[in-house]
C-alpha cells in the first residue's frame, strides 16, 4: 500500500505557514522545511527545529507569528522564530474540512492537506473553514512529498524487502571437499539512487549530528512505518546507513558429496529501487530463498 500518514500518528509533524513561505515541520528528524511554492518546490531550505518548538499537537502561522499547540498541557506557544524560540510566550489555551491531514495558515487564506485520493496528494485553499469558502485545489509536487512522512511511498513506491542468492557452493564430487574463498557482497545504503530526492533541496542544518545524512534517516524511517503508509514496520537502527560498498568476506565451508549450499543477502527498497543492503548473511541448502524478515519489528 501507499499514503501520507496523518498528522494524528505522527506527534510533532504538521504543516504552517507565514507570510511568503509554507513550513513542514518534522520533530522525530528535529528539523523543518521552509519552501515558497509546494506545486513547484521553489526555494526549499531545510532548518534546524528548537527543542521548545518540538513535538507540538498543531503548527499554525499568522500575524507573522508561530502558534504551536501543546494539547496535553492545554497550551500554545508563540514565536517569532522555531529555529531560536525567539520572543517565546506560552498561553493557556463546516464537515468538508475536517479530514484534513495537515492544516496551516497564511494572512488571506487557510490550507490543509487532503487525504490521497484517486487524484493523488492534493491541498485544499479556502478562506474559511466553517463555511468551506474554497478557492482552489492544488496538487503536491513531488519534492515536496518526500519530506512528508510516508511520502517516499507516493514518489518511490511502497517498500520490500526481498533475499538475494549471491553466490551458490556445489560439490559435483562424490568425496568431501572444503571450500575456502573470498566472496564480495554489498552492505549500506544506495545514497546515490536517494540522492534524487533532494536535488532541488538547499539543507541549511547545523545543530542536529543524525541530520548530516538527512537522506538515511527518511529512508529508515519510512521503512519503520506501517505497510498502510508503504513502510515494512522493520527497525533498520542495526544495520549499516553508510553509503554502500563492497565488502569482502572470507568463508569456508566442509562440503558433503554432491552437496549445494546456498549464500542468500538480505535487502529493502522502495517501489523497485533496492536501498539498503544487510550486512548478515544466510546460508543453507534450500534452493528457495529463506522465508523470515531478519530485521526486528519497528517500535
Amino acid at each position: 500500500m501507499q499514503g501520507i500518514i496523518p498528522k494524528n500518528k505522527t506527534k510533532g509533524t504538521d504543516f504552517c505557514g507565514i507570510n511568503n513561505y509554507y513550513y513542514i515541520i518534522r520533530s522525530d528528524l528535529g528539523c523543518y522545511m521552509q519552501a515558497s511554492n509546494f506545486n513547484k518546490a521553489l526555494d526549499i531550505t531545510i532548518l534546524s527545529l528548537h527543542p521548545a518548538c518540538q513535538n507540538g499537537d498543531h503548527y499554525l502561522g499568522a500575524f507573522g507569528k508561530f502558534y504551536i499547540i501543546f494539547q496535553g498541557k492545554g497550551t500554545y506557544r508563540r514565536t517569532t522564530n522555531m529555529n531560536k524560540d525567539s520572543d517565546a510566550v506560552e498561553y493557556q489555551l463546516h464537515p468538508n474540512c475536517r479530514n484534513g491531514l495537515y492544516y496551516w495558515g497564511l494572512p488571506d487564506h487557510y490550507y490543509f492537506l487532503k487525504p490521497v485520493s484517486e487524484w493523488g496528494v492534493e491541498y485544499y485553499k479556502g478562506t474559511n473553514f466553517n463555511k468551506d469558502e474554497c478557492t482552489a485545489v492544488y496538487s503536491v509536487h513531488p519534492d515536496v512529498l518526500n519530506f512528508l512522512p510516508g511520502g517516499l511511498s507516493m514518489t518511490k513506491g511502497p517498500a520490500f524487502g526481498i533475499w538475494e542468492n549471491i553466490k551458490t557452493i556445489s560439490n559435483d564430487s562424490n568425496t568431501p571437499m572444503t571450500w575456502q574463498k573470498k566472496i564480495i557482497k554489498r552492505v549500506g545504503y544506495n545514497k546515490e539512487k536517494m540522492s534524487q530526492i533532494t536535488h532541488n533541496w538547499k539543507i541549511a542544518l547545523s545543530t542536529s549530528a543524525e541530520s548530516k545524512d538527512l537522506l538515511g534517516l527518511i529512508a529508515k524511517y519510512q521503512f519503520s512505518f506501517s505497510t498502510e503508509y508503504g513502510g515494512s514496520h522493520v527497525s533498520t537502527e542495526t544495520e549499516s546507513w553508510n553509503e554502500a560498498t563492497e565488502v569482502e568476506e572470507n568463508l569456508t565451508f566442509e562440503l558433503k558429496p554432491n552437496e549445494r549450499l546456498y549464500l542468500w543477502q538480505y535487502k529493502i527498497g522502495l517501489g523497485q529501487e533496492p536501498v539498503l543492503f544487510c550486512r548478515d548473511l544466510k546460508i543453507d541448502d534450500e534452493p528457495n530463498p529463506p522465508t523470515e524478515v531478519p530485521l526486528p519489528p519497528a517500535k
